[in-house]
């Protein structure tokens, strides 16, 4: 598959672009580094600004992408620009494009604002108002086919290959699974159209995705 991964050179980013390319998948990453992140005959990269005005990122990113990953994050520095408005404006050139499966990384429980108060997301509110909006959007105003992860806190410790979904209260995640669980739900079917809260767990990842309800 043709595949642009928004956000490549993020802590998510670069292990999920090198797990698409040991699939042999075809990758474009987005980075606004001069530095090629990947030396990778199937790896391509564009400078695309999420800042920038819709037609010039459109204008930017090539046709015939099978699936867009958005994975970038401003860190809390851009939130009302980057992680609500750039992500919002990716869906939009994604609908353009006729993309076959939008893939974004969220956050645990944005959706499920009455949660916020009763797990302790007060000092995250800035945050999680940003992502709750891009990801109402995706939800509620397109027509893409989405997979929406919403894992808890991410962590540098060694991946474990293991996690629960549909989640009741939040964890962590080792970053090295939430990037094996966003490659697991590429061209998934049990995956499409669904919002899938994780933390670590018990389960295979394969398992645990190909175990969602149709």
């Amino acid at each position: 598959m043709k595949i642009l991964v928004i956000g490549a050179s993020g802590r998510v980013g670069k292990i999920l672009t090198q797990k698409l390319l040991d699939n042999k998948h075809e990758v474009i990453g987005t980075t606004r580094q001069d530095e090629v992140l990947f030396e990778n005959e199937n790896y391509t990269q564009i400078s695309l600004d999420l800042l920038g005005e819709l037609e010039d990122m459109e204008a930017t990113i090539p046709n015939g992408i099978d699936a867009f990953y958005f994975v970038a994050g401003s860190r809390a520095k851009n939130l009302l620009a980057l992680d609500l408005h750039g992500a919002v404006k990716t869906m939009k050139i994604a609908e353009h494009k006729k993309v076959k499966q939008y893939i974004m990384l969220s956050s645990v429980f944005s959706l499920e604002t009455q949660k916020w108060k009763e797990e302790g997301f007060n000092e995250l509110k800035d945050y999680y108002i940003a992502k709750h909006y891009a990801d109402e959007w995706l939800v509620r105003n397109t027509k893409l086919n989405y997979t929406l992860l919403q894992p808890s806190a991410l962590t540098e410790s060694k991946g474990t290959g293991k996690i629960e979904v549909n989640i009741q209260h939040p964890g962590e995640n080792p970053i090295e699974d939430v990037a094996s669980t966003l490659v697991e739900v590429l061209n998934q079917k049990t995956a499409y159209k669904k919002v899938i809260t994780m933390h670590s767990g018990a389960t295979p990842i394969q398992k645990a995705i190909q175990n969602l309800p149709l």
